[in-house]
Parts: C-alpha cells; sequence; structure tokens
C-alpha cells in the first residue's frame, strides 16, 4: 500500500522508525509549566497534553491560556491535545457535547498540530470534528482503547478501517493483553492493515508489561508513532523516553 507520510512541523510521521511522543500529565499550571520545560531537553518527536488531567479543564478559557503558554515553550516541538474520557482509560468523564465542543475551541487555536478524537463518539461529531481540525490545518487521530481485552484480528482491523473511513489521519488502537498470544494478534493486525489497507499511517499499541515488545517493533509491523514515559506514565507498559528511543534506533540500524 502506499502511505500518505503527515508533515508536521519538522516530523515525518509514516515513515523510518516509530516516532516518539511524551505525555504532559500535570494537574496544575505550574506543573504543566515546568513539565513543558523538562520535556523540551528530552530526544522526543512529539508531546500530547492529555488535558483530562489538568484540574481546571472544565474552564475552556483557562485551558486556552495554558495551551499557549505549552505552545510558546515546546517551540516546534509537534503537539498532541487529548482528552481522554474515562471510558477510554482517562482521568475523568465528561458529557459528549462539552467533548466536542472542547475540541472545536482548541482546533481554532492554532496552537496544536494534531487532535485526538475518540471512536465512541456518534460518526456526525466524529466527521464534522474532522472537517473542522482539517479546515484549521490540524491532524486528527481516531482512538479506541480496550483496557479490558484484546480484540480478534478481524475486529482491531475493522476499527481501524473504520476511523480510516471516517476521514481520521491517524487511527489508533491501543488494547490490553491477556497472554502473549494476544499480542501476537495485536502485531499481526497490525501488520495486516498496515500492508493490505492502511492509506494513512496509523498507531497501535499492546498495553501492560506483555505488550512492550509492540511499543518498539512499530517500524517492523507498522505502527507509526510509540508513546513513551517523560515525568510520569499515562498508560501500563510505557517506557522511559531514552530506553525507547536507543531500542528504535538499534532496530532501524539493522532494518536499514
Amino acid at each position: 500500500m502506499n502511505h500518505k507520510i503527515l508533515n508536521i512541523r519538522q516530523v515525518k510521521l509514516g515513515e523510518g522508525p516509530a516516532k516518539v511522543c511524551v505525555p504532559m500529565v500535570g494537574t496544575t499550571s505550574a506543573q504543566l509549566e515546568e513539565e513543558a520545560k523538562y520535556l523540551t531537553t528530552l530526544n522526543l518527536d512529539f508531546v500530547e497534553w492529555r488535558v483530562d488531567c489538568f484540574e481546571r479543564v472544565e474552564h475552556i478559557d483557562e485551558v486556552k491560556q495554558n495551551l499557549a503558554l505549552i505552545r510558546s515553550i515546546l517551540g516546534e516541538i509537534p503537539l498532541i491535545f487529548t482528552f481522554r474520557s474515562l471510558q477510554e482509560g482517562g482521568q475523568r468523564a465528561i458529557t459528549p457535547a462539552s467533548y466536542i465542543q472542547l475540541n472545536q475551541e482548541i482546533v481554532t487555536t492554532g496552537l496544536v498540530d494534531i487532535i485526538d478524537v475518540e471512536l465512541h463518539n456518534s460518526e456526525q461529531a466524529i466527521t464534522s470534528l474532522i472537517e473542522l481540525a482539517h479546515k484549521h490545518g490540524v491532524y486528527v487521530i481516531a482512538s479506541k482503547h480496550d483496557f479490558v481485552k484484546t480484540p480478534s484480528k478481524d475486529e482491531i482491523i475493522s476499527v481501524l478501517q473504520h476511523a480510516q473511513r471516517l476521514g481520521a489521519d491517524l487511527p489508533k488502537y491501543a488494547v490490553m493483553p491477556l497472554n502473549p498470544q494476544d499480542v501476537i494478534t495485536l502485531l499481526d493486525a497490525t501488520y495486516t492493515m498496515y500492508s493490505q489497507y492502511a492509506t494513512t499511517p496509523i498507531i497501535t499499541m499492546s498495553m501492560a508489561g506483555q505488550g512492550v515488545i509492540t511499543r518498539l517493533a512499530g517500524e517492523v509491523f507498522g505502527s507509526a508513532l510509540t508513546f513513551g514515559i517523560g515525568k510520569q506514565a499515562s498508560a501500563p507498559g510505557q517506557v522511559d523516553v531514552n530506553s525507547l528511543r536507543s531500542i528504535l534506533d538499534l532496530l532501524h540500524t539493522n532494518l536499514s
């Protein structure tokens, strides 16, 4: 398959080794400022602001003020904006209307490069957000997280294809392994999607300790982005960013 390469600031997403994203999980403005400054010292490609961790997230004006601060500190590091809902493993619940409004407000600021839109929202809401984001030059991850199990290979591929059909630039699926076979299932589904159906970069991972290999082997199987730890992990199984980069570089060198 011919895959679109996304040029996001100075990063080419969808070619070469999997790119490294580190989440920001500060709860206060002071923590976010400290965290953003720290992340500029790390060897990363993307930063994700997990805004569901921010204690004042219900106040959109304050979200925007902190976003402007984060953007000024990060400079040209690409920034992903994510409200991870409670049902998808995040820190708090949110109504569908508030979720859509928050993301609508953020894409119009010109301060983020990517938003993450969860696939449990209505198709109409997702497609309208994607359309608005693209109008403002913002890419979209369409994501699904299963913290209980690993679905079948066919179901994983179906979800990724659905996200692609909706117009997402980066379909994403994270699953929980119950045994090593589940990890193999996720990798098999990733490679099949990447090699046979994907026209965009995709993101997949198997979480927790058993799934760590999936966070390291993206270039081999077709996942374009992996998540590492800066100050604090945002999901089970994330690896320290320096260790992660070393392994990704080792794999890339031997695959070249």
